[in-house]
Formats: C-alpha cells, sequence, structure tokens
C-alpha cells in the first residue's frame, strides 16, 4: 500500500467536504442576507447612481424616471415629457407604497443587492411623505397630484394632515387666489400616487 497517495487520497476527500460545507455556509448567509433587504435600501443605492428606471405605478401608469433620493416613505425622481414639440422636465414625490415595479438594466439590479450604499444625507432620509408635502403647503407650490383612480388633478395643498391633505383645485399657470379656486378635495396619503411639479418649481 502506497500511504502517501492513500493519505493525499483523505486530504483531497476532507478538503472537497469543507470546501462543499464552506460553500452551503456561504450560501445560506446569502440567502439570510437577501431575506433582511428593504426595498429603501436597494432604492438608496439606485438614487446613489441617479439611475435611469421605467417605474410602474399604483394608478396603471408606467413612467421613465431618473431617480434622486429616497425617505422615510416616498422616493423623488426627473421626469422628462414631451410638450409642445419640446420637452419639459418635471420633478415627481412617489410615495413607496405606490409602487408596483421598477424596470431597470440586469446590473442596477444585481449592484443593488451587492452593494448597500450609505445615506447620503440621513436627515433626508428620516423626513416623511407628510413632512414634504407640509412643506409644498408652505410655499405654496401648484402641483399635479396623480391618485390611485388615476385621476389627475391640479392645485395647492392648503394644508397637510398626519395622513391627508387638502387640496384646492385652480387651473394650471394659475396662482391659488379665491377668485381662481374651482373647490377643495381632501385626499388620503395612501390614495396619493405621486405628486408632480414643474421644472420652475423645485421640491
Amino acid at each position: 500500500m502506497n500511504w502517501d497517495r492513500l493519505f493525499e487520497d483523505l486530504e483531497g476527500q476532507l478538503a472537497s467536504e469543507w470546501e462543499a460545507e464552506r460553500a452551503a455556509r456561504d450560501a445560506e448567509s446569502e440567502r439570510l442576507r437577501i431575506a433582511q433587504l428593504t426595498l429603501r435600501s436597494r432604492l438608496r443605492f439606485l438614487c446613489e447612481r441617479q439611475a435611469s428606471i421605467v417605474m410602474d405605478l399604483a394608478n396603471g401608469r408606467r413612467l421613465p424616471l431618473t431617480l434622486r433620493t429616497v425617505g422615510a416613505d416616498w422616493i423623488a425622481a426627473d421626469s422628462t415629457t414631451a410638450r409642445g414639440g419640446g420637452s419639459a422636465q418635471s420633478m415627481l414625490v412617489i410615495p413607496l407604497h405606490a409602487v408596483h415595479a421598477i424596470s431597470t438594466d440586469h446590473g442596477m439590479v444585481l449592484g443593488s443587492l451587492d452593494e448597500q450604499a450609505a445615506a447620503s444625507s440621513p436627515l433626508r432620509e428620516r423626513m416623511t411623505l407628510g413632512f414634504i408635502l407640509r412643506d409644498l403647503a408652505r410655499r405654496r407650490v401648484p402641483l399635479h397630484l396623480s391618485t390611485a383612480n388615476a385621476e389627475d388633478i391640479h392645485g395647492t395643498i392648503d394644508r397637510a394632515g398626519s395622513d391627508h391633505l387638502d387640496l384646492a383645485l385652480h387651473d394650471a399657470g394659475t396662482a391659488r387666489l379665491a377668485g381662481a379656486v374651482q373647490g377643495f378635495r381632501i385626499v388620503p396619503f395612501e390614495a396619493v400616487v405621486s405628486v408632480r411639479t414643474t421644472g420652475d418649481q423645485p421640491l
């Protein structure tokens, strides 16, 4: 019997068993890590890279967007739409509850799994949708509001509570003056799909 060959065989078997055990541990560890991933952490990665995506929303719309920043329960993005032979830049705030799907390239999908980007602004990531809407009300910013039933309404937020807002309805391009207001709407936050402002009215 060749002892050297015997021990080499045994060492090879043991190394293979150890490698298989390590691979199984690594695979289980990766499954556990992915199981703890949140949508916000993946969106943070995409925002850090200002990824171009297509987002499916709760009202059935599909929007091409460039992601900018993520908050506590919302995401901000830029949208370019064709208008009058040219294009117009809009800024959107989209509640996370209104996001149904995100389409992007495979590299971004994998990157959002592997790299957990640090928060660019921890304070911004603590801002809630209500906080953003109250600021828009304070600044009297005219906006377009899309709702879950695919309704688009234009107006100015008069006030925002803990889970709803009051919108004064008026035509686009007009200021929120008493004579221009056509009605009022109370809208629960859960019905909001997107809030859009024009490029000259920054969020």
